[in-house]
């Protein structure tokens, strides 16, 4: 029997722990805060654990709270799933196909191919959800997503399958009145004295080992001074005077006034957006996407 109390619980830990104050809570919940913290409480006594150390800084997950919170996210998220196929067969929907992808993969490539495949699948409905490249292999290997558009490239685990999609020419991004922006283009070799601004190995490994080296294969081993969640945080990073970046050349239509962007040479290529899926996990319509996305390489 499905304990919907026990449910309910979940999700009110979900929302202190998240804003870690329970009158902040309360108001995104539309509640007041009294039956909020009752019913953390009643959550804390099944449970027989404290989830939360209360203070005037707010509320603070326990070890406890801590461990099981991971878990809780992931249940969260499955229901949304659940909720989401309901709605989509009550409306006549013939099934859903959930998507994750990087943020650049979501403004460039991933519009025109939902396009293209609601034509030709127009009772399908594709949910999107942000991911950083790290976490497409595991929520693919989990089940929580179908296909991943994501920074990857190389051996990608056993039953992992991907095709890129886009590549770019690797340029540097730097102050406008750097001494180098005056070139046309720049030698990676010249960078060997520069501080530099990487996005995050957290975020995309394989990206980030394959930059550190080219680096090491020009002689030097990069000063690395930030690492950023995003390649738009890169450049915004550089526009606040905090380094320089390498960046794709594409990132140019983003940069601002005070920041120039300057391709490699000799030219160096990197993968911008590959899709991925789980060869194990047969599902045609994931088929269909990759079809689509073949045809595009195609085109």
């Amino acid at each position: 029997m499905i304990n919907f109390r026990l449910i309910r619980h979940l999700w009110l830990f979900l929302a202190v722990a998240e804003d870690q104050n329970f009158s902040r809570a309360a108001k995104r919940l539309g509640m007041s805060q009294p039956p909020l913290t009752e019913q953390i409480q009643a959550l804390e006594q099944s449970l027989r654990v404290q989830l939360f150390t209360r203070s005037r800084r707010g509320a603070q997950l326990t070890a406890a709270g801590a461990a099981i919170l991971p878990a809780v996210r992931k249940f969260a998220d499955q229901l949304e799933r659940l909720e989401l196929a309901v709605h989509e067969a009550v409306a006549g929907h013939a099934g859903v196909v959930t998507i994750g992808a990087i943020t650049s993969a979501m403004i460039d490539v991933l519009p025109p191919l939902i396009e293209r495949f609601k034509q030709n699948h127009p009772l399908i409905t594709v949910s999107v959800r942000e991911i950083d490249s790290a976490e497409a292999i595991p929520a693919l290997e989990a089940g929580d997503i179908d296909i991943a558009f994501a920074r990857l490239e190389g051996n990608l685990g056993r039953h992992i399958q991907s095709l890129p999609l886009s590549e770019d020419r690797l340029a540097v991004a730097l102050p406008k009145d750097h001494p180098l922006a005056a070139k046309e283009s720049i030698s990676l070799q010249s960078l060997a004295d520069e501080t530099l601004v990487m996005a995050s190995r957290d975020v995309s490994p394989v990206y980030f080992d394959y930059l550190v080296g080219q680096c090491k294969a020009s002689g030097f081993a990069p000063r690395i001074v930030h690492q950023v969640r995003s390649v738009s945080s890169q450049v915004a990073f550089v526009s606040c005077g905090q380094g320089i970046a390498l960046v794709p050349t594409s990132m140019g239509k983003l940069a601002p006034d005070n920041v120039v962007i300057r391709p490699l040479h000799p030219e160096v290529k990197v993968v911008i957006t590959a899709i991925a899926w789980h060869s194990e996990h047969k599902n045609p319509l994931v088929e269909a996407m990759i079809d689509h996305a073949r045809q595009d390489l195609l085109s």
